[in-house]
């Protein structure tokens, strides 16, 4: 919990009863490699911090799985649109790793927009800096040059998500074929 606390704490200043309300919001989850956090065509009802772990997003293109989103810990992921709207999702969002994550639902969320005035602010961070990653990778998808992005994956990307992340996901992630990905690592170590 300390790694949530210090995360709001880097965002809005909080006194020990704020702190107290948001700790007994979210609830703590375990999952298995492999296990999905949330699956496609249900209404995504959480946002998860992820305390230790290594999770994508993904879609189905054409029965193809492309990955749009990997969060590893301190991070958090959710199926946005989903979560705001209370809405079937398009999404799901499986585990690469075990992970455990704290997870907060839409109801406790807006039950702290209500009673914590400061927790407002953390979701519009949370909000704006979701909004900011969507457009940047949607912009590098349409106009980058494949091995410019996967550069760009390896300088900006945490080393954990760098590292462990299977190279199938790290391609679709990136928009390029597993091929292509392949022959530019090669092209990178020559």
């Amino acid at each position: 919990m300390q790694e949530l606390i210090d995360k709001i704490r880097q965002i809005v200043q909080v006194n020990d009863d704020e702190i107290n309300l948001i700790s007994n919001s979210f609830e703590v989850h375990n999952y298995a490699a492999r296990a999905y956090i949330h699956q496609a065509g249900r209404i995504c009802k959480k946002v998860h911090f992820i305390q230790k772990g290594l999770v994508r997003v993904f879609h189905l293109r054409d029965e193809e799985e492309v990955t749009s989103y990997l969060a590893c810990d301190d991070g958090f992921v959710s199926s946005y649109s989903s979560f705001i709207n209370q809405t079937s999702a398009f999404e799901s969002i499986q585990c690469l790793e075990p992970t455990i994550t704290l997870a907060i639902t839409f109801q406790k969320m807006q039950e702290l927009y209500r009673n914590v005035p400061c927790w407002e602010k953390v979701g519009r961070i949370l909000a704006e800096q979701n909004f900011l990653c969507v457009s940047d990778r949607l912009l590098k998808l349409q106009t980058v040059p494949a091995k410019e992005k996967y550069l760009n994956f390896l300088q900006t990307a945490p080393p954990k998500i760098v590292q462990r992340t299977p190279s199938i996901h790290v391609a679709s992630f990136l928009g390029i074929k597993p091929e292509s990905l392949s022959r530019i690592r090669k092209e990178i170590i020559s």
